[in-house]
């Protein structure tokens, strides 16, 4: 088999993880490649992701270390089988790395906690809105690609009304709803979208408004959580580019963000409640006060 060019996400996270494991032992890289009966070169392209490993010697490593949890192990064992080819294959000559590393992550989560301080998250956008964004990036690509990204956008949404479907929490910033991408007839089309998908079991969305005296975040993110957590992976946007962190620690912080995110925003939409039964500003209210400035 010939070593990966450019191993996904996936395939890193998973060499990360053997190689954690493999410290976790005490064990240099000369002693796991003993143990697994392998060369130690071999060993080192494992863990950096260019190659893969048998569930067989996943398991010999996860014995060594000897306190594994039995969950986390079982994790591993699937990422060690998964050949990485879902929906998204089909753009990989079209589009960059981290737009099918993303797919692939989200596909594989119960939790997405997304924050976004500037464009209403991608999993929560119409067509028109995503079209107009796209046309208007700083990054020039041709009309072509610019159509393809919206198709695969319109596509990463399937995962949030499938068999097994992830939870949702998205905190949107105010300004980012009042930023007229595509004109007010698309805008208005896209928080109406916004109350809609509000609807569904898994989603909670919540508005950050302008007025709170604390500032936002200043960057977009999302936590994305598989069924292990230690398993969990940062999603964080930098001058426009995802960055993928692992790092538990790093992880860990963006989660303690977000929940103080939770409690600075509005309350979230509820297209249930009577306006009557409403006592206080509310991601709802002040969606629908937006609305009604674009009539």
């Amino acid at each position: 088999m010939g070593l990966r060019v450019n191993p996904t996400y996936r395939q890193r996270r998973f060499g990360a993880e053997l190689r954690k494991m493999r410290e976790r032992a005490g064990m240099s890289v000369a002693d796991g490649a003993a143990l697994l009966g392998m060369r130690q070169p071999q060993l080192s392209k494992i863990e950096a992701g260019r190659t893969g490993m048998s569930l067989e010697r996943v398991r010999t490593l996860a014995q060594a270390v000897g306190d594994m949890s039995g969950a986390y192990v079982d994790a591993l064992e699937g990422m060690a089988q998964d050949p990485g080819k879902g929906w998204w294959s089909r753009y990989r000559e079209v589009l960059g790395p981290s737009y099918l590393d993303l797919a692939e992550l989200e596909a594989g989560a119960v939790d997405l906690w997304n924050y976004e301080p500037m464009y209403v998250p991608g999993l929560l956008q119409t067509s028109g809105y995503a079209a107009a964004v796209h046309s208007g990036s700083y990054v020039e690509n041709p009309q072509s690609v610019r159509e393809r990204a919206v198709e695969f956008r319109m596509e990463r949404q399937k995962v949030l009304v499938g068999e097994r479907a992830p939870r949702i929490h998205a905190i949107v910033h105010e300004s980012a709803l009042r930023v007229h991408w595509g004109g007010r007839t698309v805008m208005r089309d896209q928080l109406l979208h916004l109350i809609e998908m509000s609807r569904l079991p898994n989603v909670t969305i919540q508005v950050f408004p302008l007025d709170i005296e604390r500032g936002a975040f200043n960057h977009a993110f999302m936590v994305i959580e598989p069924h292990v957590a230690e398993l969990s992976t940062v999603s964080a946007d930098q001058l426009g580019m995802s960055e993928y962190v692992g790092d538990q620690e790093v992880v860990g912080g963006y989660r303690e963000t977000f929940c103080k995110l939770t409690e600075l925003a509005l309350p979230h939409i509820d297209a249930a409640l009577a306006p009557e039964a409403r006592r206080a500003k509310d991601s709802l209210g002040l969606i629908q006060h937006i609305l009604y400035s674009l009539l």
